[in-house]
C-alpha cells in the first residue's frame, strides 16, 4: 500500500476525530468557569452555660420584736424613774414624763441598732449564664468567571481553581 495513502486516511481520521470532539464538546456546552477566588466564611456561635460558685452571704436576723416595745418600754421606765430623781416639787411630774418620753425614744433606737447588728453568715451558691464563643466554617464565597462575566456564588466547599460547565451553565458538585 501506498505510505502517502495510508498517511493521508490517518491524518484525516485524526482531523474528522478532532472536529468531532470539538464540535461536540460545543454542542454539549460542555468545560469550565475560572474561579478567580474562593474565599472562606466564618460565622461565631454563641454556647450558652451556667458558672457556679460558692459566696459569703452576711444576712440580718429578722427580729423577733419588729415594733422594738421591749425597748421602747424599757427605755421609757428608765428614763421615767431617772427623770423622777431630777425634778423636784411640781416639777418632778413634768421631769419624770419628760424623762419616761425621751427614754422611750432612746431605748427603741437601741433595740432598732441592736437588731441590725444581730446577723449571720451563710453560704449560698451564686449562678450567672456565660457564653462560649467558637468560630466554624461557613462555606466559600467564590468569585468565578463565565462567557467573560464575573459571578458570585455561595458553595460549601473550596471548587479549585475551576468550575465545571454544562450547557452554558455552571456543574455545582455538592461533594468537595
Amino acid at each position: 500500500m501506498n505510505k502517502s495513502l495510508v498517511l493521508g486516511s490517518v491524518l484525516g481520521a485524526i482531523a474528522v476525530t478532532a472536529g468531532g470532539a470539538f464540535a461536540g464538546i460545543k454542542y454539549l456546552g460542555a468545560g469550565s468557569a475560572d474561579v478567580i477566588s474562593a474565599k472562606e466564611l466564618h460565622k461565631t456561635v454563641k454556647t450558652p452555660r451556667q458558672e457556679c460558685h460558692d459566696e459569703q452571704v452576711t444576712r440580718t436576723k429578722t427580729p423577733k420584736d419588729t415594733n422594738r416595745l421591749a425597748g421602747t418600754g424599757i427605755g421609757a421606765v428608765v428614763g421615767g424613774l431617772l427623770g423622777h430623781e431630777v425634778g423636784g416639787g411640781s416639777g418632778k411630774v413634768l421631769a419624770t414624763v419628760a424623762g419616761a418620753a425621751a427614754g422611750g425614744y432612746a431605748g427603741n433606737k437601741i433595740e432598732q441598732k441592736v437588731q441590725q447588728g444581730d446577723t449571720y453568715t451563710t453560704t449560698e451558691q451564686q449562678c450567672s449564664t456565660v457564653y462560649d464563643t467558637t468560630e466554624i466554617a461557613a462555606g466559600y464565597q467564590v468569585v468565578y468567571v463565565l462567557d467573560g462575566k464575573q459571578h458570585h456564588i455561595h458553595l460549601d466547599h473550596d471548587p479549585g481553581k475551576s468550575i465545571p460547565v454544562k450547557d452554558g451553565h455552571i456543574v455545582i458538585d455538592i461533594s468537595p
